[in-house]
């Protein structure tokens, strides 16, 4: 896509706990320009309607121009997404689509980040970048439709990064809130029954910033090493706190409803973003220490 990043970057999502750790570790010589709708430490630019084409022309003009798109920002709440399918999807699917043809216009590389969720969970190796997407609900729908868009508005300079099982400094997220019960509550009930890999924003946020800056177009996998279910990661970061005296049982989903269907497993093989980088991300019980390490919980 490009070779040297020694310009301007937009960083969007940037008050939420991916795209704040990107601004924190932007490349030397790089200088990332953060916006959000919240306005928070890093947001330069607050308050912008990303999926409103007038909203990032004015964006591009005032603290443009940009030499490439980190497009982090997304309607999230997967379970809200269904009741709230055409907000989810002007924030997944139309946000894309703008900021694809802005960059298209400026000749900029965009990287849009994506989610294991546009799967349906039936596989039983990790998902490769070619395997057919069939997302269970509205938040993956909506999600892989903006894949689409972005990749169909500028094809030559388009990455879509898919990820998943995120947590990181600076947001809420899964080891947090486990922690947080833990104590409070003494005992868990923790589904078992969905295979994923956990991911640090520390180990995905420089990756990439690695895709933006010499990634080819197309689709990337971007998740560490190794798998295990909500449980068994509930486990590690119990042991890890020093919480292990906290009773912990496995559970069903079915035993545990939400409005929106999770897929089984949603391992994803991240091959190619390692061949780019000439390593893969930590495995996840590693960068589980190394995120305990910068942020004791």
């Amino acid at each position: 896509m490009g070779a040297g990043l020694g310009q301007r970057v937009l960083v969007t999502g940037a008050a939420g706990m991916l795209g704040s750790q990107l601004l924190r570790t932007a490349p030397s010589g790089c200088a990332a320009v953060g916006t959000d709708l919240a306005e928070a430490p890093g947001v330069a630019a607050p308050g912008v309607d990303l999926a409103a084409a007038p909203a990032v022309a004015r964006l591009w003009e005032r603290h443009g121009p940009f030499a490439g798109v980190i497009h982090a920002a997304a309607f999230t709440a997967v379970d809200l997404a269904e009741e709230q399918e055409d907000r989810a999807r002007r924030a997944n699917a139309g946000a894309s689509r703008v900021l694809a043809e802005a960059a298209r216009a400026h000749g900029a590389r965009l990287v849009a980040v994506s989610t294991d969720f546009v799967f349906d969970g039936e596989s039983r190796r990790p998902y490769r970048e070619e395997d057919p997407p069939r997302p269970l609900g509205a938040y993956g729908r909506t999600k892989l439709e903006g894949e689409r868009e972005a990749l169909g508005a500028h094809p030559a300079g388009t990455a879509v990064v898919r990820t998943q099982w995120l947590y990181g400094p600076r947001g809420k997220h899964f080891p947090r809130t486990i922690v947080a019960l833990a104590r409070s509550k003494g005992a868990l009930r923790v589904v078992d029954d969905q295979v994923g890999s956990p991911t640090s924003t520390l180990e995905l946020a420089p990756a990439l910033w690695d895709v933006l800056e010499r990634g080819e177009p197309g689709l990337y996998h971007a998740a560490c090493e190794g798998s295990c279910s909500w449980h068994g990661f509930t486990r590690a970061i119990l042991d890890a706190c020093g919480l292990s005296e906290v009773r912990l049982e496995p559970c069903t989903s079915a035993e545990f409803p939400r409005p929106a269907a999770r897929p089984a497993y949603s391992v994803l093989d991240s091959s190619r973003l390692a061949r780019l980088r000439g390593k893969s991300l930590a495995h996840w019980r590693d960068a589980l220490q190394a995120y305990l390490a910068c942020e004791p919980l």
